[in-house]
């Protein structure tokens, strides 16, 4: 693989220029290619696969089953593809996005160890100029920002961190090569998701393990197993069919339908929905019933019961409690999945440090002092999560006419219009971007609604000899006003959670997803296309 140095550097025009080669920009650069349009796509890493290519850290695992975590635009990669488990690992996934690359060939585009610095739109040539910290520089009638939703790493900054004399990690920047876990006294900081995974793979290894928890959270059981051949077989005999439906579905997902109310139903039938859901393990946890994410008194059911089977779970009551999340209604943070995540607290050389009652301090030479003990550790864990949706691409100097940046455009919180497209940046696409269902949903299914619509928009733009497409003011403004309504019409602004920037000091606080629904917004999305792109200005010339 050639690397930075060996490559020439891009100082071409193209029609296009794609940012980022994890599953969103491969399929774009796919898209793209089939309307026969000159595109380059710039990759920071060394390979394909975002998210996958970088989070390598043990026990990383997708959460959407596999068999509808892969791309559907191509029958025969559905049939030739057999994946090993009902939830990817995050190795399979990655060799997956690989041969789809190879497959399709879509390397030959793709410039590695290329990091994109600037996108800056000139308005007299109505282009844009991208370039990149290795010194390409290249101007592109489009530019399309496939930066993925959780891709900026965020390390806490803790004091001290410069003085430690072990080895520390993120989990969002594992390295390439193996890391030494056993026989190690390990600190993981954090308990979301990626926390959540790594901690039950470590314990067995550790010599000791601390977990530093500040917010306990809800985690319903995986049920992790291998492929089965009859389900396999069955589903891609049916792809076609289950495709159409699942991209009708409110989260990309074909999960059984909630019918009833919580608390329209008795004491007893609502355990046994609970039972049932839990016993079947995965996502459709949270679609026990209609109301559990807009009713308080319904999703104090669903809590409850989980807390029920976190104290059943921990022998420790005192540890128990502590994992019990109290401070806010379930599902409004990502809800985790796990495999034996709880049953880890059980273990001897494993030991729940709550820094929600005792704060880190600072991170000593030789481990992490909190307010009231100091813990020796040769290494430690950060599963800090990300500067999630805004951060990847506010990470690139942006810049739309008049040389406005979207940092400053988006100073209060992100305002997009349809999550895709943005007031004053004409011709840049964003895909799941803020105000879209996308970290809601089955990402893959969002990225290709997103992409599919987006090369539809282009090729209508080439069509129609139209120089410029941006939304108007009016058409964003009314967008952000109704993802605002949407969510405060729920139970999520509640939590202090990602979604709301609450894990960044100093992010603004705005809801970023758009919760009413793939469904609802694919929808949308075509109605708005179909009647000759409604609230977009067209510039033709």
């Amino acid at each position: 693989m050639a690397h930075a140095g060996f490559e020439p550097v891009e100082t071409g025009e193209f029609d296009a220029v794609v940012i980022g080669a994890g599953l969103a920009g491969l399929y774009m650069l796919y898209r793209l290619r089939e309307l026969g349009l000159a595109t380059i796509v710039f990759e920071t890493g060394d390979g394909v696969g975002g998210t996958w290519y970088w989070n390598r850290y043990p026990g990383a695992r997708c959460d959407s089953p596999s068999l509808f975590y892969s791309y559907s635009f191509s029958p025969e990669l559905l049939q030739e593809w057999s994946w090993s488990s009902r939830y990817p690992t995050q190795a399979e996934i990655l060799s997956y996005i690989n041969h789809v690359a190879d497959r399709f060939d879509l390397r030959r585009d793709i410039r590695f160890n290329a990091r994109v610095t600037t996108a800056a739109y000139d308005d007299a040539r109505r282009r844009w100029v991208v370039e990149t910290e290795r010194g390409d520089r290249v101007s592109a009638k489009y530019c399309i920002a496939a930066v993925g939703c959780l891709s900026a790493g965020q390390a806490p900054k803790i004091p001290g961190l410069e003085s430690f004399r072990g080895e520390w990690y993120h989990t969002g920047a594992w390295p390439h090569e193996p890391v030494e876990l056993r026989g190690k006294r390990i600190g993981v900081v954090g308990t979301g998701s990626s926390g959540v995974q790594v901690i039950p793979t470590v314990a067995p290894l550790a010599s000791h393990l601390y977990v530093f928890q500040r917010t306990a959270n809800f985690s319903i059981p995986a049920r992790n197993a291998p492929r089965n051949e009859q389900v396999e077989r069955e589903t891609k005999a049916h792809y076609a069919e289950l495709w159409k439906a699942i991209r009708m579905t409110k989260g990309g997902l074909l999960a059984p339908p909630a019918t009833a109310k919580a608390l329209d139903v008795s004491e007893e039938e609502r355990q046994r929905v609970y039972e049932e859901r839990w016993a079947a393990g995965g996502s459709g946890f949270a679609g026990a019933f209609t109301d559990l994410l807009t009713d308080t008194a319904a999703n104090d059911t669903a809590a409850d019961f989980v807390r029920s089977k976190i104290r059943a779970t921990v022998a420790d009551p005192v540890v128990a409690e502590a994992l019990c999340p109290k401070d806010h209604p379930l599902g409004t943070k990502r809800l985790v999945l796990d495999t034996d995540y709880f049953e880890t607290y059980n273990r001897p050389n494993v030991t729940l440090v709550d820094v929600r009652k005792a704060p880190i301090q600072e991170i000593t030479p030789t481990g992490i002092r909190t307010a009231d003990a100091e813990y020796e550790l040769d290494m430690i864990i950060f599963a800090t999560g990300y500067n999630a949706m805004t951060g990847p691409l506010l990470s690139i100097d942006i810049r739309g006419q008049g040389g406005v940046q979207l940092r400053e455009k988006w100073q209060a919180g992100p305002r997009t219009y349809l999550g895709v497209s943005i007031a004053g940046f004409p011709n840049l696409f964003t895909i799941t971007g803020p105000g879209s269902p996308s970290v809601l949903t089955n990402m893959v299914v969002a990225i290709e609604q997103h992409v599919e619509w987006v090369a539809d928009c282009i090729d209508y733009l080439e069509e129609h000899h139209i120089a410029a497409i941006e939304p108007d003011v009016a058409a964003e403004d009314a967008w952000v006003e109704h993802v605002n309504e949407k969510a405060n019409a729920t139970l999520y602004p509640l939590a202090n959670s990602w979604y709301m920037g609450a894990n960044i000091p100093g992010k603004p606080r705005v809801f970023m997803p758009y919760v009413g629904g793939l469904d609802v917004y694919t929808v949308t999305c075509n109605e708005i296309a179909a009647e000759g792109y409604r609230g977009f200005a067209l510039t033709t010339g």
